[in-house]
């Protein structure tokens, strides 16, 4: 299949380019920098010049290949999420439309919401306000009365391994500068998280056979308490763990005050995937983030 991918010089894209290259894929490379192409021309990915607001070009990406995973995100600026989620829809708008019946959607999405029932794919994250990554969803399903197979694969708040510069290498640098690692509260709401490469096994899983309609999770921890996280970070730095006040971590805190746990169990049963990677807190302890 020759598939467009967007992100993939990113985290979790560098980590899907070379699944999908396993499975015999041809892969067409949104590039939006020098930098960014000559990462996807090492990878043996054919580049594509644009990035998400250059929706000519994504039209243009999608429209010559048999599918489009959609990796990439605007996180230039984290807390704006809305414009963010904004820029997010319209990207696969413009992708979706320029995909003929037959052809494959991957879309990606999150599975945070604000209750703490553990949310399985059967669910909605949360009833979308435009700053979550929930509201991609119906557009990218949209496409099925055009006969497209779309899919989401829903990501954790937490996707960890080498390279990771989002939510955890955040949590160290403030226990660094603060000399405590924080948590919330009694620290006992829950955040999912995967390996980086699980994430990628599920992507291709998604692209290949995933009937169209369907929400796969890309959940290896389905609920670690962030008094853990916090700990574990706390034993590494060596500073003294405890309880904080939620803008001990600016606009981050937000989001880890969060009980968010998530359930794979439905994407085990229907397609057999499993996470076989660290989790979570064994890569905090074994891995690269304290090296």
């Amino acid at each position: 299949m020759r598939v467009f991918i967007t992100g993939a010089s990113g985290f979790v894209g560098s980590a899907v380019v070379p699944e999908l290259q396993r499975g015999g894929h041809q892969l067409l490379g949104l590039a939006r920098s020098d930098a960014a192409a000559a990462k996807l021309e090492a990878l043996g990915v054919e580049v594509h010049p644009g990035d998400l607001t250059d929706l000519d070009s994504l039209r243009r990406g999608a429209a010559g290949c048999d599918g489009v995973v959609h990796c990439a995100f605007a996180h230039e600026d984290f807390a704006d999420r809305a414009n963010n989620c904004r820029k997010d829809r319209e990207a696969i708008d413009a992708m979706g439309h320029a995909l003929a019946a037959g052809k494959a959607l991957v879309i990606t999405a999150g599975s945070a919401r604000f209750t703490p029932a553990v949310l399985t794919e059967e669910e909605l994250p949360t009833m979308a306000t435009g700053g979550d990554r929930a509201g991609a969803e119906p557009v990218a399903f949209s496409f099925g009365d055009r006969g497209v197979r779309a899919a989401s694969v829903r990501l954790p708040p937490s996707v960890h391994g080498d390279g990771d510069h989002a939510f955890l290498p955040m949590l160290i640098d403030i226990a660094r500068k603060t000399g405590v690692s924080g948590y919330i509260g009694d620290g006992a709401n829950r955040w999912p998280a995967v390996h980086r490469l699980d994430a990628a096994r599920l992507f291709r899983i998604a692209l290949e056979r995933a009937p169209a309609g369907t929400r796969l999770h890309a959940i290896g921890d389905e609920g670690i308490p962030t008094r853990d996280i916090a700990a574990a970070i706390g034993r590494k730095l060596g500073v003294p763990t405890r309880s904080v006040a939620k803008d001990h971590f600016g606009w981050l805190g937000g989001f880890f005050a969060l009980d968010t746990p998530a359930s794979a169990a439905l994407t085990h049963e229907r397609f057999g995937w499993k996470p076989v990677e660290r989790g979570l807190l064994d890569d905090l302890e074994h891995g690269s983030y304290f090296a």
